[in-house]
């Protein structure tokens, strides 16, 4: 919701200093010039475009956002970038040429309202009124208490503020457990809220035999007064990832899912076969270079088809570029790849980081190996061995893998058990949550990382 409101207010604010703009340029003329010469088209043109600037370096990216010095610099540079595109643009079709300096104008206005804007929101984000929407305490002093005030801590614009801990144990009172303290016991837990104004608890609690606060906890739901909330949905809404130790399998069951509608499923059918073929016609040209390249620095096939775990557990066939030299598992067998893999050709080191290896799975999207959202398929040896010692990784098979996911714009490239976790995690939110709003979300996020190579190996 923040992340909307700072959109929303945007792009009233951007499209205020295109009409200030006009205003100042063109005087008495400005109403002819907006209703008879395509000027509301230009200006919106001209919003959206920097917009999607802002959108590619970072600036509604609410955690990459907290330092204002870094907010002023990708500013900058996200106008210039936007510069070149309306420059571009305005070569391509010059009927939405601006002219009389109304660009020029613009930019101006932009440099200074936006910082100006944007330090107001610094501002409120740390100030106690407007900052901080919910004080939240946290039930239990384990784990998973612990790991709930961490992640808290860690996302300091989220609008939540840990007030404390309660427990069962009195010699944990006034005790930091990471920063907040134990400030009393479970049984004191309705004066606690009135005492410190709570609005949220979170119960975080593996073992509930004893005296766990049932009917204190249902009479402060009930009465309206606080929020009551498990520690695996707070998790889940906090950092956008699924805690596998948080998470009792009735959190899945009852979930909605997978349960798409027949309409929806058939919808995402189409628009990922649909995608796919514009996909692999766009990129044509790219992936005959690849081709010419991978071809001409080693000997060997050009593409790399290698078994991969799909829905249901059953394997298929995906297709690569080749990216490492010939019989480079011959003698290891299956490994994770490394940083700086010696196994990586030299062209395959670079079609790696611009993700160009991956684009023949074009082909795996239209014959209904993948989607072009979802977990990313693995290997069945690395399946076989992760399902082993990570409880729930089997469920990333209940849907189809993709090219693309949710731990892939989230979690950077991962190459060991440890990340294979974490990325559980973020794949077990996508389960649990996807969506025909959420896969184009990912899908943009995708084209912002593959536009800038990030965490390519």
């Amino acid at each position: 919701m923040r992340r909307l409101f700072l959109v929303i207010a945007e792009t009233g604010l951007l499209a205020a200093a295109a009409l200030c703009a006009t205003y100042i340029r063109l005087g008495s003329e400005t109403s002819e010039a907006l209703f008879n010469h395509r000027g509301l088209l230009k200006l919106a043109m001209l919003t959206i475009v920097i917009q999607l600037a802002f959108y590619l370096f970072d600036l509604y990216d609410l955690p990459a956002t907290r330092r204002y010095s870094r907010v002023l610099i990708n500013m900058l540079i996200a106008l210039g970038v936007a510069t070149v595109l309306l420059s571009i643009l305005f070569y391509v079709v010059p009927a939405l040429q601006l002219g009389r300096g109304v660009f020029l104008v613009d930019i101006t206005i932009i440099l200074g309202a936006i910082p100006a804007w944007r330090l107001v929101v610094a501002w409120s984000a740390g100030h106690p009124q407007f900052g901080v929407r919910e004080r939240v305490l946290i039930l239990g002093s384990g784990d998973q208490a612990i790991e709930i005030a961490r992640a808290t801590l860690e996302r300091r614009t989220s609008g939540f503020h840990i007030v404390g801990f309660v427990d069962n144990k009195p010699e944990l009172i006034g005790k930091s457990l990471i920063n907040p303290k134990v400030i009393g016991l479970t049984a004191n837990i309705g004066g606690l809220v009135e005492q410190y104004q709570v609005d949220r608890i979170v119960v975080a609690v593996a073992d509930r035999r004893g005296k766990f606060p049932t009917e204190e906890l249902l009479n402060l739901s009930l009465s309206g007064r606080v929020a009551v909330e498990e520690s695996a949905q707070y998790y889940e809404r906090l950092t956008g990832k699924i805690d596998s130790e948080m998470l009792r399998p009735s959190w899945l069951i009852f979930s909605r899912g997978n349960r798409f509608t027949d309409f929806e499923y058939h919808v995402r059918r189409v628009v990922n076969a649909a995608l796919a073929g514009i996909g692999l016609l766009l990129s044509l040209p790219i992936m005959l270079l690849t081709a010419l390249a991978v071809k001409l620095e080693s000997r060997g096939p050009i593409f790399y088809v290698q078994e991969r775990v799909g829905r249901n557990g059953r394997t298929f066939k995906i297709i690569k570029f080749r990216s490492m030299r010939v019989g480079a598992e011959a003698t290891s067998g299956p490994v994770w790849a490394e940083e700086d893999d010696p196994r990586v050709t030299r062209i395959g080191r670079i079609i790696r980081k611009l993700r160009f290896d991956e684009l023949p799975q074009f082909i795996n999207i239209l014959r209904g190996d993948m989607n072009f959202v979802g977990p990313r398929p693995e290997r069945p040896m690395f399946v076989e061995q992760l399902s082993a010692i990570v409880p729930y990784y089997s469920q990333r098979h209940v849907v189809k893998p993709g090219l693309t996911g949710w731990a892939q714009i989230k979690y950077p490239y991962g190459a060991s058990v440890e990340d294979a976790i974490e990325k559980l995690r973020y794949d077990l939110y996508y389960i649990k949550n996807q969506s025909l709003l959420l896969d184009p979300i990912i899908m943009f996020e995708t084209i912002k990382i593959v536009l800038f190579g990030r965490g390519g190996r």
